[in-house]
């Protein structure tokens, strides 16, 4: 290479950042747990109106708020504390993709572009892109040491400690899931990541067999996908999972069986809640009790999914999500779809951070049937409370006959043991009537009939879902 072909400058990573400010801002674990996690709620709403304040002055840097704010007749003037978080206008998903529409192949959401390379190191992960080609997201210095800090946090509280073995079962690739756990392990844990990937990416039957051979103790990876890899051991390689040496389990429960995982691994598993655009919200600590909000980056707020009416804690509504810390692409009111609720008890750790009790589905995973609003996350709680399935089920929509009456199949699988099938069929079709508010169909399948649906042994996102009436 001849000198006139070396870049003039190279902008490196350990320069982009004042670390030490940062973890004095963001503080990682353990200092958290001293530090940011007990600070009284007064100083809290101090400390989130600076930050506030700082992220819509980087929103009116940035086109699609300048459009967005401005379309909702606001000018920078009319946000002067954390008590006009309201005035700004809430978006979703769809203003994200009109953005990119408008403005291939990035859009105008996130205030810098792949040239910003050239004065600082950037990231691109993308959305899983499940419904259509995924969306991309660039992440400055700030915005992924901040977010790798969170998901040490998260660790932390689970459990995870110093020379842990952590089998990291997310998916590797254009998304964050493998990558965004890696780089908070390997940063501030000092827990040893061991990234598997799903079985697409590593068959299950080795990954078991790693988790043998290498004395993994920890697993984080969706619920349907630990429960795959503890039958597989089971029944597959007859191996006890109780023999591991599995000590908890990291995953994202939903309206999972808690239960029901523990039972088949015998260790404890701990809930979390994150997204591909923020990083780490809120995680659950060694007592079970909700998950806690990372306040200090984050403000949350339910609101009635058909209203937009701010929700007292308690009740359930969709999650707007406003990012403290992030410099691309900052969120301000963001309905990510998720409806959860905030708990309205205190937790027995300490901490001052508000929890959300679950989330209970999404919006845009609902489906209305007959006039009334059915979560496949609820129909799967259902199911796991049937010991004679194995928690693996499958909805199907259609329009049958010549009315086009709305009709749902939902396939179950069963679990070994020659259960009366006839028996089951029946009782969960009452128990979901009696759930749902609607009366659905229940097929009873073998072991193993809806992985082709599911990609439960394939992919670390979960498929539940198919409507077929469109």
């Amino acid at each position: 290479m001849n000198d006139t072909d070396a870049p003039e400058s190279v902008p490196w990573y350990w320069r982009s950042l004042d670390f030490e400010q940062l973890a004095r801002d963001y503080p990682p674990p353990p200092d958290y747990f001293r530090t940011t996690a007990r600070i009284s709620r007064k100083e809290l709403r101090a400390l989130q109106e600076r930050r506030f304040l700082a992220t819509v002055r980087r929103g009116w840097e940035i086109p699609f708020f300048q459009r967005h704010w401005r379309t909702a007749g606001l000018a920078p003037a009319d946000i002067r504390s954390l008590d006009d978080l309201t005035k700004l206008p809430p978006y979703d998903v769809h203003d994200i993709r009109a953005s990119i529409e408008r403005n291939p192949p990035f859009g105008d959401f996130m205030g810098i572009s792949p040239e910003d390379g050239k004065r600082m190191p950037l990231v691109l992960q993308t959305s899983g892109g499940t419904t259509g080609l995924p969306r991309p997201m660039l992440y400055a210095p700030q915005d992924r040491e901040t977010m790798a800090i969170l998901g040490g946090r998260r660790f932390a509280m689970h459990g995870i400690r110093p020379g842990d073995l952590v089998l990291v079962t997310y998916s590797l690739g254009l998304g964050n899931g493998g990558m965004a756990p890696r780089e908070a392990l390997w940063r501030y844990t000092g827990a040893v990541p061991v990234m598997t990937g799903s079985g697409a990416n590593t068959p299950t039957r080795r990954q078991i067999e790693i988790i043998k051979a290498w004395k993994v103790n920890v697993i984080l990876g969706f619920p349907a996908y630990l429960r795959h890899m503890a039958l597989v051991a089971r029944d597959e390689l007859g191996i006890d999972p109780h023999l591991l040496g599995i000590r908890l389990l990291g995953t994202h429960l939903g309206m999972e069986d808690r239960k029901q995982l523990e039972d088949l691994w015998g260790a404890p598993a701990f809930d979390m809640y994150g997204t591909h655009e923020s990083g780490m919200l809120a995680a659950e600590c060694r007592h079970q009790s909700g998950m806690h909000v990372m306040e200090d980056a984050f403000i949350l707020e339910i609101a009635d999914p058909e209203t937009g009416r701010l929700l007292p804690d308690g009740e359930k509504g969709t999650v707007y999500i406003t990012t403290l810390y992030k410099y691309g692409a900052p969120q301000i009111r963001f309905n990510v779809n998720d409806i959860s609720a905030f708990h309205t008890s205190e937790c027995p750790c300490g901490s001052t951070m508000r929890r959300l009790v679950r989330i209970f589905g999404r919006n845009d995973n609902m489906v209305k049937l007959r006039g009334v609003n059915v979560f496949p996350e609820a129909v799967g709680a259902v199911v796991a409370e049937d010991r004679r399935a194995n928690g693996e089920y499958f909805c199907f929509v259609d329009r049958m006959g010549d009315a086009g009456a709305d009709h749902m199949d939902v396939w179950v699988e069963l679990a070994e043991g020659g259960a009366d099938v006839a028996d089951v069929k029946s009782e969960l079709e009452r128990r979901l009537k009696e759930v749902l508010g609607i009366k659905v169909q229940v097929t009873p399948v073998n072991k193993g009939a809806l992985d082709q649906y599911t990609g439960t042994s394939q992919s670390s996102k979960v498929r539940r879902l198919l409507d077929r009436r469109q």
